[in-house]
């Protein structure tokens, strides 16, 4: 007689309960995860009614595995990129939020004489609100398109990486059993290390890899290197010393910036569909009745930090963040509740077995009450601002809604600022590329020579040689930041800039000696890095031009995806037909003696003049006051159709038959600009950019999301991916497009 395996049978059980729990949670329009926790509760050892779980170990044993999926598909989901779109508000209210909140459920657990770890991980378990609860939210509710919702966004994203910050910090903690401020600094500079290390590793290496391999990946193939790739980086993370939910996390954030991010993303869904139930099916397992019941008191607390205290205080952060009253709320109303990275948290401190048993259930419990509440609050953000627009002080409203304006307005950063936080990041960047460098050449070159007579001098010499190009970038090469250039100018700043450049090749040298004194004696730590940066100097262009195909190639993996896009989406454009002609203004034209502001050319035709030749002189761009006269040549921007119409204005004038040699000297051209996330243009309206000055010239098309905006208004803000057409000086164009390129410093 056969027998099943107990894990089968167990997974049998499981998937029952979870398929029939969920269907009924469909029904009843309620969030997929509470089906999954009360499947677990009705299969697990604590409710006997129905067939439970013989083996609750093997089953955590897939929930592990469920973590690590589910990680990964919520990396997908996150990019880096994100962290640079979400702005100022975002990362406030989520730092005042989670901040906040941690404490208070640190609060709740001294209050209740709960040990120190018990009481961490309960604020930790508060910290972070439910992405996928609040989506879902938003959807039924139809908000998706509001203001406070893009802010909700970005704060979600925030927390995300504030939750993953968390699970190593509070590892740190369970296995340390101390609160060390050394040993917590000493945690999150070993997690910034690892975590640069890697992303700056994995751009560089996996967008070329699934490039130059994505005509033999099929869906399978694709999914087979994907999983590949996500353990590897679990196996990387545990070596290191992190948990393996930060690995798979990770990994998931690299892959989502490659091309094959959205599809990676598709063929991912099922699998962490299918271990995210295992792995909320064993949360809801170690629910225990009796538990809740006698803790009824830390549940109602934590239930009301989140539905007050959170609200509150993430309600307070995006007002200091510069957002008026009613964005604020219905932002601070929305977080008021735990998911995902809550329950990941609560697994943490049972597996280190480091947290009482009766903290996981109060988790679970919490989370329940909050995610049917969730919707309720949103709803109720509106009649809670109409009340404290009611209730507050009328001069409080004035200060209210004078700081916000204030704190809409442009701000300009200044030169020394956009410099040093320049010279720091690239400090930063080259740093972690050179210590892992002198790390794998003492961790694995060095043992393999040290046998032989030369060893120590070719470890030497294969180092050094690893370290030419970033050695070379950090000590010798010239800054090309704009601000750089400002400062220069002035003379009182060149000793500072001077200074700054002498730093740099200081920690250059540094570097080089870090590795030499491991290896030779101090005296020649001293010796050897002056002789590198003398060789640095004298073969500088032959080290520039392997370090710039190793930053081109860097740059285009790390936009791959939006240049993919933008290639992806041209085809489904008509071709840009706006061109530039050239008019001559007669006696007989009825636009004479009148201002441009007046004729409205661009309200009636469709055209922008974007310069006058008159005579001598050369207007470029005319102001919206300049008037024109007889003998004006117009330089005229628009499509065939709209020049036609514009031309059939001028009558008895037409288009002149050649160019004139001035103008010709001018070299007004149409160019395009991609705009990336790197951009400093994004989020800036047209007037605020300055393109008018910067390139004599004016916006004269936008393309966005496969559709033109032709001649768009001066209040007209840009955001990435747009595809801005610009009419201008061809040289002052030229330097715009090298300052957009996202060439690192």
């Amino acid at each position: 007689m056969n027998h099943i395996p107990v894990l089968i049978s167990d997974l049998g059980i499981i998937l029952a309960a979870a398929g029939l729990t969920t269907l009924l949670f469909k029904w009843l329009k309620q969030p997929l995860v509470l089906g999954y926790i009360i499947a677990g509760f009705l299969t697990g050892p604590h409710f006997t009614l129905f067939p439970n779980v013989a083996d609750v170990k093997n089953i955590n044993i897939w929930a592990e595995i469920g973590i690590i999926f589910l990680l990964f598909g919520l990396g997908l989901e996150f990019s880096f990129k994100k962290l640079i779109k979400v702005g100022g508000t975002a990362a406030i209210t989520a730092l005042v939020g989670v901040s906040t909140t941690v404490i208070a459920g640190y609060l709740i657990g001294s209050l209740l004489h709960w040990s120190a770890m018990d009481s961490l991980f309960m604020g930790g378990i508060l910290g972070i609100s439910s992405t996928a609860i609040i989506i879902r939210a938003f959807d039924e509710l139809g908000l998706k398109t509001r203001r406070f919702a893009g802010i909700v966004t970005g704060v979600l994203v925030i927390e995300d990486l504030v939750a993953v910050l968390l699970l190593v910090l509070l590892s740190t903690v369970a296995v340390s059993q101390s609160f060390s401020g050394m040993a917590m600094l000493e945690s999150l500079l070993k997690l910034g290390f690892f975590l640069m290390l890697w992303f700056l590793s994995g751009v560089f290496i996996i967008p070329s890899f699934l490039k130059r391999t994505h005509k033999l990946m099929n869906d399978e193939t694709l999914l087979i290197v994907s999983l590949a790739l996500c353990l590897i980086m679990v196996m990387l993370a545990s070596k290191a010393g992190f948990s393996a939910a930060l690995g798979a996390f990770i990994m998931g954030s690299l892959l989502s910036e490659t091309f094959q991010g959205a599809r990676i993303e598709h063929l991912l869904t099922p699998i962490r569909d299918f271990f995210s139930a295992i792995f909320f099916v064993s949360v809801g397992m170690l629910i225990d009745p009796k538990l809740i019941a006698e803790h009824y008191l830390p549940i109602a607390l934590g239930v009301g930090v989140l539905l007050i205290s959170k609200p509150f205080f993430a309600t307070l952060g995006t007002l200091i963040s510069g957002q008026p009253l009613k964005t604020s709320v219905r932002a601070g109303m929305s977080l008021s509740q735990i998911g995902e990275f809550s329950f990941i948290i609560a697994t943490l401190g049972t597996s280190l077995k480091v947290t009482s048993p009766f903290l996981y259930p109060i988790a679970v419990a919490i989370s329940v009450i909050t995610a049917f509440t969730s919707p309720y609050m949103i709803r109720l953000s509106d009649p809670v601002q109409a009340y404290l627009t009611k209730t507050l002080p009328a001069s409080w409203m004035t200060r209210l809604n004078q700081y916000a304006s204030g704190a809409q307005s442009i701000r300009t950063v200044s030169d020394w600022r956009l410099l040093l936080r320049n010279y720091l990041l690239n400090i930063a960047v080259y740093s972690v590329l050179l210590l892992s460098i002198i790390f794998l050449t003492r961790r694995y070159l060095q043992p393999v020579l040290a046998g032989y007579r030369w060893g120590t001098a070719v470890t030497i010499l294969a180092g050094s040689l690893l370290m030419t190009p970033f050695l070379w970038a950090l000590a010798v090469r010239r800054s090309r930041h704009a601000a750089f250039g400002k400062l220069w100018l002035k003379r009182r700043f060149r000793g500072p800039l001077i200074l700054l450049d002498a730093l740099r090749i200081l920690v250059a040298m540094f570097f080089v000696g870090m590795l030499v004194a491991q290896l030779l004696s101090p005296f020649m730590a001293l010796i050897i890095p002056v002789v590198i940066i003398v060789l640095l100097a004298v073969f500088s262009k032959s080290i520039q031009t392997f370090y710039t195909r190793i930053e081109t190639r860097f740059i285009s993996n790390l936009n791959q995806k939006e240049l993919m896009e933008q290639e992806r989406r041209r085809p489904e454009l008509a071709p840009w037909d706006a061109h530039i002609s050239l008019f001559e203004v007669t006696a007989e034209t009825p636009l004479i003696g009148r201002p441009l502001i007046e004729l409205q050319l661009r309200e009636q035709y469709g055209v922008n003049i974007t310069m006058i030749e008159r005579g001598s002189r050369m207007i470029v761009p005319p102001e919206r006051s300049e008037k024109i006269y007889p003998g004006d040549i117009l330089s005229v921007i628009g499509t065939d159709e709209q020049l036609d119409r514009f031309r059939q204005s001028l009558v008895p004038a037409g288009p002149i038959p050649s160019i004139s040699k001035k103008l010709q000297r001018q070299e007004v051209v149409l160019r395009k600009l991609s705009l990336l996330h790197s951009s400093q243009l994004l989020g800036k309206s047209i007037r605020e950019s300055a393109l008018r000055e910067r390139t004599r010239g004016i916006v004269v098309g936008i393309e966005r999301d496969g559709a033109r905006i032709l001649n768009p208004d001066s209040g007209f803000r840009f955001a990435a991916d747009d595809i801005v057409w610009i009419v201008g000086n061809a040289r002052r164009l030229q330097v715009l497009l090298q300052e957009e390129q996202p060439v690192a410093h």
